[in-house]
């Protein structure tokens, strides 16, 4: 990062405060939410993977930074981390992870002609999860979309860390 951008860095301010100083229970519920997509039905790269999808879909530059950042400190590759919005023909995925991709832009995606998730994604997917699986997935996506409207509205700042993202 060149010494501008570390300048204009540490100048952001989010449009709000922290939420949590108005709704401590984010906290719990937050933890809630990654305890379920944590329980080893998928593995946390396929959720690192969706929520970066979903992060960038939606135009929420926090989410985007942010997933990239846990998906690095998890050791993966940057060509992974990169192509994630390409993945259609990128090579660096298994197929299990593409049809996680491929719901995550089927949910977040309108279909103006159509069902978002056809019974045909379904079955792809039911090919690679199982029950539990496909739940976590979906919780996976849930648990990103709680946030995204606290990302686009209040705006927390990029790269730092939960809590010391808002300003004060």
């Amino acid at each position: 990062m060149s010494m501008s951008s570390t300048t204009e860095q540490d100048d952001l301010r989010s449009r709000l405060p922290d939420p949590a100083q108005f709704f401590p229970e984010l906290g719990t519920i937050a933890g809630a939410m990654s305890k379920a997509t944590r329980n080893g039905a998928i593995p946390q790269t396929t959720v690192g993977l969706v929520q970066l999808r979903a992060g960038q879909i939606v135009g929420s530059t926090y989410h985007t930074v942010r997933q990239t950042g846990l998906l690095r400190k998890a050791g993966e590759p940057e060509e992974r981390i990169t192509a994630v919005a390409s993945w259609q023909d990128a090579p660096y995925f298994t197929d299990a992870e593409r049809v996680a991709l491929e719901l995550v832009e089927a949910v977040l995606t309108p279909n103006p002609c159509g069902e978002r998730v056809p019974d045909e994604l379904f079955a792809r997917a039911s090919a690679h999860y199982d029950d539990k699986a496909l739940w976590t997935l979906t919780m996976a996506m849930s648990q990103i979309c709680f946030f995204i409207p606290v990302a686009l509205i209040g705006k927390p700042i990029p790269g730092k860390v939960p809590g010391k993202n808002y300003r004060t």
